[in-house]
C-alpha cells in the first residue's frame, strides 16, 4: 500500500501536485502570520494551519485555477480561525483539572470552620468583664499600645496591663486552652 502524503515527492495525480504546491507555497508564510496572532504558541498554529490548507483544498480549485492568489484568501481563512477559537474559549467555562474540587471543598470547610471557630470566640468574649473586653478590644483590634490604651480610657498604663493580662487568661479558660508549666497554650482535652 503506497500513501501519499500533503507535500510528497511521489505525488502522481494533478490534484495531488496542486496540493503540494499549495503546501510548498502557502505554509511557511502562514504559520508566521498564525504565530504572531497566536502569540507563539506553535501547537495552536500548526493546527490552524492544517485546518486553512484542508478548507482550500476542499473548497478552492488548485487544478487550472486560472493563476489565482490563494494567499489573501489563506490569510482571511486563517484570520478568522483564529477568533472562532478565542471566541469559543472565551465562551467555554474554565477547564479544570481533577483535583480542583478537592481545594473548592476544603475552602469551604475552612470558612465554616471559621464561622464556628468565630462564634466560639465571641460567646468567650461575651463572658468576660466589660472592663476586660474594653481592653482586649482596644490593644488587639485597634492595635494600639499599652500608653495609647492607657490614654483612651483613662487609666494607668499598669491597670491596663493588669486588665490585659487577666482577661487573656480568662479569655483562654472560657476557650477551654490551658497554659502549661512553660507558658505556652495547651488546648483542653474534651
Amino acid at each position: 500500500m503506497s500513501w501519499t502524503v500533503l507535500g510528497s515527492v511521489g505525488a502522481a495525480s494533478a490534484q495531488e501536485r496542486a496540493t503540494r504546491s499549495l503546501y510548498e507555497q502557502h505554509a511557511r508564510p502562514l504559520q508566521g502570520y498564525v504565530l504572531q496572532l497566536l502569540g507563539g504558541d506553535l501547537q495552536r498554529a500548526e493546527d490552524v494551519v492544517q485546518e486553512t490548507l484542508l478548507r482550500c483544498w476542499r473548497n478552492q480549485q488548485l487544478v487550472g485555477g486560472g493563476g489565482q492568489d490563494l494567499r489573501p484568501w489563506l490569510f482571511k481563512v486563517a484570520r478568522n480561525l483564529v477568533i472562532d477559537d478565542y471566541r469559543l474559549r472565551r465562551a467555554r467555562p474554565k477547564e479544570v483539572d481533577g483535583a480542583a474540587w478537592l481545594e473548592d471543598v476544603l475552602a469551604d470547610n475552612d470558612d465554616v470552620d471559621r464561622v464556628l471557630s468565630s462564634l466560639v470566640l465571641v460567646k468567650a468574649f461575651r463572658s468576660l468583664s466589660p472592663a476586660h473586653r474594653e481592653v482586649l478590644y482596644e490593644t488587639y483590634y485597634t492595635g494600639r499600645s499599652t500608653r495609647e490604651v492607657s490614654l483612651v480610657l483613662g487609666i494607668p498604663p499598669g491597670t491596663v496591663k493588669s486588665r490585659l493580662y487577666h482577661a487573656v487568661r480568662k479569655l483562654r479558660q472560657a476557650l477551654g486552652v490551658t497554659e502549661s508549666v512553660d507558658g505556652k497554650p495547651v488546648p483542653a482535652a474534651n
